[in-house]
């Protein structure tokens, strides 16, 4: 089973390459974003356990996510493995990720990072902000703190699958499909 993070900065190109990574190898997209959209909308107890620490103002815990995230492994069928993408955002989250994986039989693959500067990073974003109709595509402000909370929070995770050996860093500035060739290539060697 493959089962790939799909890691970068806000604006690299995530959501475009992992659409083209699903299609290609018939991969189960993990999006927490989307998770927590769906627990919420449908009540479930995940969900108001939740709402309630996000009500409070709280970050949700991280055995709250995991538990998330292995419902939706566990509810999914014939799937040739999971991307994961915004997950994990921080080392505890990727060893927690790792603990849940290995309970059923799994591991990640790899993770492959989408290497793009700052200054392109912001075009993209204020780009996308055009047709995204999301607020915080639109802030300067709101984007330097994203890439910023970004590089302190998130990057370390980076370290974590390196010391695994499963972290590959792709450049992720040029044309859409030579970026998925690169990608393809690292996909293929596991």
């Amino acid at each position: 089973m493959l089962n790939i993070v799909l890691f970068g900065p806000p604006g690299a190109g995530k959501g475009t390459q992992s659409e083209k990574i699903i299609a290609s190898y018939g991969l189960t997209h993990l999006s927490t974003g989307d998770l927590f959209r769906k627990h919420l909308g449908e009540g479930t107890d995940l969900g108001n356990l939740a709402k309630k620490y996000m009500d409070e103002g709280h970050l949700v815990p991280d055995e709250v996510v995991i538990q998330m995230v292995e419902h939706k492994i566990n509810t999914t069928d014939e799937s040739k493995g999971f991307i994961f993408d915004g997950f994990p955002r921080t080392t505890a989250q990727a060893e927690a990720l790792d603990v849940m994986l290995g309970k059923h039989g799994m591991k990640i693959s790899g993770m492959i990072a989408l290497d793009v500067p700052q200054d392109i990073l912001k075009e993209r974003i204020k780009e996308r902000g055009k047709t995204s109709g999301r607020a915080d595509d639109q802030d300067e402000e709101k984007i330097n703190t994203r890439i910023k909370v970004y590089l302190a929070e998130t990057l370390p995770v980076a370290a974590y699958y390196e010391k695994q050996g499963k972290f590959k860093n792709i450049n992720g500035v040029g044309k859409i499909e030579e970026i998925f060739d690169e990608i393809s290539r690292v996909i293929n060697s596991y």
